[in-house]
């Protein structure tokens, strides 16, 4: 009995556990799907208050505008160029065996300091010398032969001179008793034979003086290249390259071959610009140039237009001028064959006010625009009329007389913008001059749209296509 009433108490406990667990389940189920629920109201306000804001503000990417200076300018790339540079070769052939010594007692190479006459290098001489010897030779040989002749010239005047007297007195004897008939006409013959004698010494005296003169010339031709087996520097400046190593060989046949590169001055330097054709009518000598290289970033170089080179010459269907920049040297910072970027300037602005470029490409919708201006803005000519605008006065003169064309920039007003006319002056590709009025300086313009979602911003462009479903304009 004891044990059945046990049993009985332990399922009436049992039941009750199982009870109350259940409705512990049941209650945190209920409270989690309350607590859900509350956060999807939360959730829902959060966004639709959001949103609202949104729509209440203006949907605009704005720029401001600002009063400074603007260059105008054509930008191309370029090289530093040594303003005069001397290309040093080889008249001779042979082997390079040594180099000479630079100012400074160094052996010569890359930066060396060298003056005018300076020995750069030498080249094997044994064969030149040799040549040169042969001809000394030679010249020696045609003097003695032309002294001989001289000497056999003298041996015939003295053989005429004495026919000369032998045929005079046998004239006045004639042919007689005392003088034959054949020994008159032999002191005739030999004195004949005497004077083609003396012509005959005297044509061989002008031979060996010709030869004379053909083996000196030969010997200074052999001199000549003798010397050129020493390189010698022919201008005071700085070596910029050396193209040879010793015991190299160089060959000179048609073309001398470049052993050296010799800058006469590397305080001043030139820049070689490659200009298009569409930009060259716009350069002139002269005209101020700034440029930038890569070895100093954030240091700008100034020159000028120094010449403007004819011979074009045309890459890929696009002709290009060279133009030669002059520019100051004497800190030695520029060094030969650097990048340039340069850029001329054609029109500087001080103090005038100017907005960026994308704020006068920016157009709206019509419904974006304020309802005052809707009717003027859809039809432009009855804009043009309230204004008192003309064909003529399309192109007004700017400040200082520079033509200007017609702009439009767009002020916010709430979720609307409104049009300013403007006139528009230079540009340097990124801000463009602007006058009219009403415009001041920090005054705020749309440079383009942009659309809310959610907590991201999307900034939209004008000349960008738009999807459907991809975001619209607002109203």
């Amino acid at each position: 009995m004891e044990r059945e009433k046990e049993r009985k108490t332990d399922r009436v406990q049992t039941q009750k556990k199982d009870y109350f667990s259940g409705h512990r389940k049941r209650m945190s189920k209920r409270i989690l799907l309350l607590l859900v629920a509350l956060g999807l109201m939360g959730g829902t306000a959060v966004f639709y208050f959001r949103g609202a804001d949104a729509e209440s503000a203006a949907p605009y990417q704005t720029t401001q505008v600002t009063r400074g200076d603007l260059l105008v300018a054509i930008s191309a790339t370029g090289t530093v160029e040594p303003e005069e540079v001397v290309d040093v070769g080889a008249q001779v052939a042979g082997q390079i065996l040594s180099f000479g010594k630079d100012a400074q007692g160094k052996t010569v190479d890359y930066g060396s300091v060298v003056e005018s006459g300076t020995v750069l290098a030498r080249i094997d001489d044994s064969l030149y010398a040799a040549d040169a010897a042969q001809a000394e030779a030679q010249v020696a040989s045609a003097k003695a032969s032309l002294q001989r002749a001289e000497a056999d010239l003298g041996q015939m005047k003295a053989k005429l001179l004495q026919a000369e007297r032998d045929w005079q007195r046998a004239r006045k004897l004639g042919p007689s008793e005392a003088l034959s008939q054949a020994s008159y006409d032999a002191y005739q013959s030999a004195y004949e034979t005497a004077t083609a004698n003396v012509a005959v010494g005297e044509a061989a005296i002008l031979q060996a003086r010709a030869s004379l003169a053909q083996a000196q010339a030969l010997f200074q031709r052999a001199q000549r290249n003798l010397g050129y087996c020493t390189i010698k520097s022919p201008v005071k400046g700085v070596i910029i390259d050396r193209r040879v190593n010793i015991g190299q060989t160089v060959v000179a046949s048609l073309n001398a071959p470049s052993l050296f590169l010799i800058a006469k001055d590397l305080k001043r330097m030139q820049v070689w610009v490659a200009v298009n054709e569409a930009d060259i009518g716009k350069i002139h000598p002269g005209q101020p140039v700034t440029f930038t290289v890569d070895a100093f970033p954030g240091e700008t170089f100034r020159g000028e237009v120094g010449k403007i080179r004819l011979n074009a010459s045309m890459t890929q269907n696009v002709v290009t001028y060279t133009v030669e920049i002059l520019t100051d040297n004497s800190s030695g910072r520029l060094l030969p064959y650097l990048t340039a970027n340069v850029q001329f300037e054609l029109n500087r602005r001080s103090g005038v006010l100017k907005v960026p470029n994308a704020a006068l490409r920016w157009k709206p919708s019509a419904e974006q625009v304020v309802p005052a201006f809707r009717e003027s803005f859809e039809n432009p000519d009855l804009g043009k009329k309230k204004r008192g605008d003309t064909e003529s006065s399309s192109r007004p003169a700017g400040v200082g007389g520079e033509v200007m064309n017609r702009g439009v920039l767009w002020l916010p007003e709430g979720a609307y913008v409104r049009p300013v006319p403007v006139r528009v002056g230079s540009t340097d590709g990124a801000m463009t001059e602007v006058e009219g009025e009403g415009l001041a300086d920090g005054m705020t313009v749309v440079s383009a749209l942009q659309t809310q979602t959610g907590s991201q911003t999307r900034t939209t462009n004008p000349f960008t296509p738009q999807f459907p479903g991809r975001g619209g304009r607002p109203r």
